[in-house]
């Protein structure tokens, strides 16, 4: 069995986007405590989905510039320090324009880091890059665990919500003295070989038709994640009853699991396959789901985030490598499309579901969430029908990319179908 080498360069990619965890997660619950702050309806607080959303797409278009000028070294740590900015801006006096600009531009760097440290991990792990891929998010996720903690612990002291964010910028400074001392630097990515040697691929800076496939699925499953960390806390305040401080404290559950499930979906996705292991992650988000929406005691709301969170925590890392292994060797242009994905998911999704809860209530809107989980299966499902006639149709080619790993038939590694 392909094993995961954990060397130096490994764990500061984990590190890297362990400290993107530690924003996402807890700007996640800082949402309902903006909007008391600022006094708006779910509504204008749903915009900060669509900020999130502007800043994912700008840094989508600025990842592959920056990697192309700079390298990948250099682009993840100036995706570090824009984040770093971000979060100084967003701990500024709270107006609306402005907590929604230091969004985006946080999001905007945050997702500079999202592209560039999954794409490094195919290129540096190879066929084991799976079990990479899940170890980084798992990491992002532990870090995450700690935001919202921290933040009920601020707010409950009476000390705000920004004491407990602020530690991003504290996180990135460690990481990047740590760093330096160590004389750690990220290897540049291997130019693109598969699209040469497979026959009818598209031409280099293109994407195959079956990549979109693993794009929507990304697309839908992200929609779920951040409905999730933007408005549960909201629902554990209005149906479970949880003061605001619990709520946002709360949102561990989620990452309590989404850290285990992380951890195990590495060796998972070498035992079982990353598309079985997926759409078992999608029918066990769905029964989490399930749990938490009818609860209304805060223990049966706590086992249903945590159920979710062991589910949802491998969609994300599992479509990212499906989406590499369908770039036909083109890992950083196949990340800074899926960046459009996430950003279409994290400005649609909660906003709709915001507007839905102003509407209806947040728990009936709540029922977005199992309509994204069926269609996300249904993209998994056309992907493996995809794979399996491209195998059937088309002579193995002798040498392939590292990074198409996700492709290969049981036997080989990485299993897929």
């Amino acid at each position: 069995m392909t094993r995961l080498v954990r060397d130096r360069v490994s764990w500061l990619l984990y590190a890297q986007l362990g400290v993107f965890g530690f924003f996402l997660y807890g700007f996640g619950p800082v949402v309902p405590l903006l909007r008391d702050e600022l006094g708006v309806s779910r509504t204008v607080a749903g915009l900060f989905g669509p900020a999130l959303a502007v800043g994912a797409a700008l840094g989508g278009v600025l990842f592959p510039y920056l990697v192309r000028r700079l390298g990948r070294d250099r682009a993840l740590w100036t995706g570090l320090a824009g984040l770093a900015l971000g979060v100084a801006l967003l701990s500024l006096p709270a107006t609306v324009p402005g907590t929604l600009a230091a969004t985006v531009v946080a999001m905007t760097f945050g997702m500079i880091v999202v592209s560039g440290v999954p794409a490094a991990l195919a290129t540096h792990q190879g066929p084991a890059s799976a079990a990479g891929i899940s170890e980084a998010n798992a990491a992002a996720a532990g870090m995450g665990l700690v935001t919202p903690l921290l933040i009920g612990a601020a707010v409950n002291a009476g000390l705000g919500w920004r004491v407990g964010l602020g530690g991003t910028i504290a996180l990135v400074g460690v990481l990047a003295a740590a760093a330096a001392l160590a004389g750690v630097r990220i290897p540049a990515g291997a130019p693109a070989a598969v699209a040469a040697s497979a026959p009818g691929a598209p031409a280099p800076g293109r994407l195959p038709r079956r990549y979109w496939l693993a794009w929507g699925c990304l697309l839908t499953t992200g929609s779920v994640e951040v409905c999730l960390s933007l408005w549960a806390s909201e629902q554990l305040r209005e149906r479970v009853g949880m003061a605001p401080g619990a709520a946002a404290a709360g949102m561990s559950a989620v990452l309590a699991g989404m850290v285990i499930g992380r951890l195990a979906g590495g060796p998972a996705a070498l035992r079982f396959g990353v598309r079985p292991l997926l759409l078992m992650a999608l029918a066990g988000a769905g029964f989490g789901f399930g749990v938490f929406w009818v609860a209304t005691v805060p223990w049966l709301a706590m086992t249903g985030l945590v159920l979710c969170g062991l589910s949802i925590s491998v969609h994300i890392p599992l479509g990212m490598v499906l989406a590499i292994g369908a770039s036909d060797g083109q890992p950083d242009l196949a990340m800074a499309r899926n960046s459009y994905a996430m950003a279409l998911g994290f400005g649609v999704a909660p906003l709709a579901l915001g507007v839905l809860a102003d509407r209806v209530g947040i728990w009936h809107a709540f029922l977005l969430a199992p309509a994204f989980l069926a269609v996300a299966a249904t993209m998994v499902v056309a992907l493996s029908l995809t794979a399996r006639r491209s195998r059937a149709a088309t002579p193995p080619v002798g040498a392939r990319s590292s990074a198409v790993y996700a492709e290969r038939p049981r036997g080989h590694g990485i299993k897929s179908t």
